[in-house]
């Protein structure tokens, strides 16, 4: 059978047609007294350039969703973001600089998060605190036990927490799973992803003061403090450790995500990575290339491979996932669509969605579909919908990719506990699960 959903088809079926834990410095749980009237919920903004000014002009745009705050160290794009907001939905953002400042407002109702990689954690612990419910984009952590603490958070503040894996509120990827748990291409034993890129290189940065409109100290915030370089902020902090996760969590986390679900795992038995940063010679410390294998439990595998500066595209698309059965193939390409051949490499079944797609733009490579896993947390809010990438989930998927660098760091192949993911006899990996933090910026128990 083969099936074409077109587009128009996809919208009109949507549901946008119907339309213990701290962080030093404390921030109250009282905050969560205040609930919002009519339905209406507000937002707050935290790291407002690129993405973070995708979500706050996409949220802004839903139906009675306010933007009530924004908040970013660099002042140039605090104003920037405020002056686009106001004239987008009339209101106009009160604007913070700081995180802990935002957060003793108890006026509002949830808190996305678009800061660097190594904010996404304490900052949802501290809205959790707060008594907000937090949308955070991936990797939710920037190391293993960042991820547990969050959950374990979320579980003790009864707030939802929904992670950016937009793919799992796209209406054909939820179908494309049901068939595979469905059995559609038999007992599914190995997936592959990819994701690929034409990053240019980031050069060798110079130690200079900070600019004026900059606040470098609550910009490095929970990390312990190093210089400020001129190829750091806004992007290229991506590729170093201290702040960043690299490709394998910037984009493989989607991938991985889709190809743990579709397996039915939780986590792995063993991990094996490498690669290397090949193409260019400057200060960029995580891979540009990357490959990472992951066998599970129920014998299963999956591997992924990442290109960060070699954009040719795989089965013609620049990310996506296959899942391999023994009746069959699922092809995904990273978007809305898939396709289904049978054992003899037929095309059985298609779901199309032509919704606009470039995989590498990095601000939102799907714009029109994400908005409805932003829909989804804002309906989640309301008590109408369940959310679609509870924070457990997605602190299993940001796992699989943390795995895979510290693997690659280490550079020998991982054992771990598939019934947590920790690793097994190997203190110096173990090392890497956890990191410092700056003094009063401590997560606690």
């Amino acid at each position: 059978m083969f099936v074409k959903i077109s587009r128009r088809q996809f919208l009109n079926t949507s549901s946008l047609a119907g339309a213990g834990l701290l962080v030093s410095p404390v921030v109250s749980a009282q905050n969560s007294l205040w609930s919002a009237p009519s339905e209406k919920v507000s937002l707050g903004i935290m790291g407002t350039n690129s993405r973070g000014l995708f979500l706050a002009k996409s949220f802004a745009r839903l139906p009675n969703v306010e933007i009530a705050y924004l908040c970013d160290p660099d002042a140039r794009v605090l104003a920037r973001t405020i002056d686009e907001i106001e004239k987008l939905s009339g209101k106009k953002p009160q604007g913070f600089s700081d995180i802990r400042k935002l957060l003793e407002r108890k006026d509002f109702d949830g808190l996305a998060i678009a800061a660097p990689d190594h904010w996404h954690a304490p900052a949802a612990i501290m809205a959790l605190q707060a008594g907000k419910h937090v949308y955070v984009e991936k990797p939710c952590s920037h190391n293993p036990r960042e991820g547990e603490l969050l959950v374990a958070a979320s579980q003790k503040y009864q707030q939802h927490v929904q992670m950016g894996s937009q793919r799992r509120t796209f209406n054909n990827v939820k179908d494309m799973i049901a068939k595979l748990h469905g059995g559609v291409i038999g007992r599914v034993y190995f997936a592959r992803g990819w994701y690929v890129n034409n990053r240019k290189s980031i050069g060798k940065g110079k130690v200079v003061p900070a600019p004026a409109h900059l606040d470098f100290d609550l910009w490095q915030g929970p990390a312990p403090r190093r210089n400020y370089q001129d190829n750091l902020v806004h992007y290229n902090w991506h590729w170093f450790w201290h702040w960043g996760t690299g490709e394998a969590l910037n984009n493989g986390t989607h991938e991985l995500d889709v190809m743990r679900w579709g397996l039915g795992v939780d986590y792995p038995t063993k991990v094996v990575s490498g690669g290397g940063r090949f193409h260019f010679q400057d200060d960029w410390e995580t891979p540009d290339t990357q490959t990472i294998t992951y066998n599970f439990p129920n014998n299963t595998a999956c591997t992924w491979e990442g290109r960060s500066c070699n954009g040719f595209n795989s089965e013609q698309s620049g990310r996506g996932v296959i899942f391999y059965g023994d009746q069959g193939t699922i092809v995904y390409p990273g978007a809305n669509s898939y396709q289904v051949f049978d054992y003899n490499n037929k095309l059985v079944f298609e779901a199309k969605d032509d919704t606009p797609y470039d995989p590498t733009n990095t601000v939102s490579p799907l714009e029109k579909l994400d908005t409805q896993h932003l829909l989804n947390f804002c309906e989640a809010i309301r008590g109408k919908e369940p959310i679609n990438a509870p924070i457990l989930e997605g602190h299993k998927s940001t796992l699989l990719p943390q795995l895979g660098n510290i693997a690659f760091r280490v550079g020998r192949t991982l054992n771990c506990d598939p019934s947590n993911g920790h690793i097994l006899n190997d203190k110096e990996a173990m090392k890497l699960w956890s990191r410092t933090y700056e003094k009063g910026w401590e997560i606690k128990i």
